[in-house]
């Protein structure tokens, strides 16, 4: 079983860009998903999550009013985050991340993760 992210890439800063992440062999709608960024040499940071049901979303203070998160409405098997007005501080390496529940997935207690997808913002 492995998530799978996808659509990182090279943006300028003030422009948008959408990530992506699906599971093999296994459903995405029965756990909490989120992403976490990490940059070389600074410590991993919660981004954002979503409960199994959808009906709770968390974001850290930094991403806030910027990024959102969601699934894919028809299989529910995707999540997406969606990231406005990004900064050159939003580059890192983003990784999706599956927990038994969102209190779970923000305190770092995570079930799989995926192995990342790199977001650079030029300024």
């Amino acid at each position: 079983v492995q998530l799978v992210e996808s659509g990182g890439g090279l943006v300028q800063a003030g422009n948008s860009l959408r990530v992506s992440c699906a599971a093999s062999r296994r459903t995405l709608s029965t756990y909490a998903t989120g992403w976490f960024r990490q940059a070389p040499g600074k410590e991993r940071e919660f981004v954002a999550g979503v409960t199994r049901s959808d009906f709770v979303t968390r974001y850290g203070d930094s991403v806030k009013g910027r990024f959102t998160i969601y699934r894919d409405n028809t299989t529910r098997d995707t999540v997406w985050l969606h990231m406005n007005n990004l900064h050159a501080e939003d580059t890192d390496v983003y990784y999706c991340a599956s927990a038994m529940d969102i209190e779970r997935l923000i305190g770092d207690v995570v079930t799989l993760w995926g192995e990342g997808t790199k977001v650079t913002v030029s300024s």
